[in-house]
């Protein structure tokens, strides 16, 4: 299948390469050898949560400190 690259470096890729890896608002991609690779990213909640933890340079052992804390109350 092809693709045309347009004069704004946007790439409209075929319905059926699509369907064939399921719904994806982002794609990763990398070049591989000469390639393009679009890998699809399907970002969850979580995934939004682990985002913004790191944001706030929340670590795993802030986490579980907090966690005891409340259990002790």
């Amino acid at each position: 299948m092809l693709a045309k690259l347009t004069s704004k470096n946007q790439l409209t890729l075929p319905k059926a390469v699509l369907e064939a890896v399921g719904k994806a608002d982002y794609f990763d991609v990398a070049e591989d050898d000469g390639r393009i690779v679009l890998t699809p990213v399907r970002i969850t909640r979580a995934d939004a949560v682990r985002k913004k933890l790191a944001q706030l340079g929340i670590i795993d052992d802030d986490v579980g400190a907090a966690v005891d804390w409340a259990r002790s109350r």
